[in-house]
């Protein structure tokens, strides 16, 4: 069955073998907290770098036992990624996760050409979930972090990372809209002519294993009765699996309303790298985090899965 919330997603970790997690600069309560309770959840393991002065106080005052992890004690935010990088490509860890540090630092170490994660041939990309009460089924979204402005080839890897994070959800062919300000091919608007290039594309077969329609405007996409007023037909209009957005404006403004303004729970990660990413905000709540972790644990391969 279809994970539909995100707690469902620990239902569909149950039996997988536990993964090992890796924050680095794990120097807040937030991030120690949410990995603590991830491997309550017997989903991870958790090894912890960062200053370890200020991580034992941390869980002192939070009564967590230091013992249910590993603590690796570096203090300098780049040496602390340089290390967590390099842990993950002598296969040490399965997921890694920012802890307090600046995205920036830690996307430069990530995207290291000689020692990062990234993947020759692919992009990274960013795929968040957003549990929204009125709607009936989790979102599956992107870009809302990290490509600015997309092109055509880079869209279609995002609809493959979309459709990876959706089969592990147990959707097996997801409904993919791709978002445009109409639903009319507007050749001045290229989020209009994209759309209609990847929808043909999914029809002949360049992209697979998912339903792809566009351009779709945001209220059709999501709303079957806005779909029905403007007499638009399609198989994805009003039942949106996945949001394909044009550009990071768009795709962060939508995604920080329904955090901010729908208070709607969310998960998030970095795809395309070695291992799953878990690029929490410093601002994120446990909850996010913990969601997070669990997304990441959930994509993350092992030699014994």
């Amino acid at each position: 069955m279809a994970a539909k919330k995100l707690a469902e997603i620990f239902d569909l970790l149950k039996g997988k073998p536990i993964k090992r997690l890796i924050l680095v600069c794990a120097n807040d309560e937030h991030s120690i907290f949410a990995v603590s309770r991830a491997i309550e959840q017997n989903i991870v393991e958790g090894i912890l770098i960062g200053d370890e002065t200020i991580i034992t106080p941390i869980c002192r005052l939070a009564g967590i036992d230091t013992d249910r992890f590993t603590i690796i004690h570096q203090s300098n935010e780049d040496l602390a990624a340089q290390l967590a990088v390099s842990m993950i490509n002598r296969d040490e860890g399965d997921l890694l996760m920012k802890g307090l540090l600046p995205t920036d630092k830690f996307m430069r170490v990530l995207l290291n050409k000689e020692k990062g994660l990234s993947i020759p041939g692919k992009i990274v990309s960013h795929v968040t979930l957003i549990e929204n009460e009125n709607y009936p089924k989790l979102l599956i979204v992107s870009d809302v972090a990290v490509i600015p402005l997309p092109d055509l080839n880079q869209k279609v890897q995002m609809i493959n990372y979309l459709v990876e994070v959706a089969n592990q959800l147990n959707i097996q062919l997801p409904k993919i809209a791709v978002i445009a300000p109409t639903e009319q091919v507007i050749p001045s608007i290229i989020s209009t002519t994209e759309a209609a290039l990847l929808a043909k594309m999914n029809d002949r077969g360049q992209i697979r294993g998912c339903i792809v329609d566009g351009p779709l405007a945001l209220d059709v996409a999501i709303d079957g009765e806005a779909a029905t007023i403007k007499g638009l037909k399609s198989h994805v209009a009003g039942d949106a699996d996945c949001l394909l957005f044009p550009n990071i404006e768009s795709g962060n403004v939508f995604y920080k309303v329904n955090t901010k303004l729908a208070r709607s729970e969310s998960a998030a990660i970095l795809v395309g790298t070695r291992v799953p990413v878990v690029l929490a905000s410093r601002g994120d709540s446990t909850n996010v985090k913990l969601y997070s972790i669990a997304l990441g644990a959930l994509m993350a391969k092992t030699s014994q899965s």
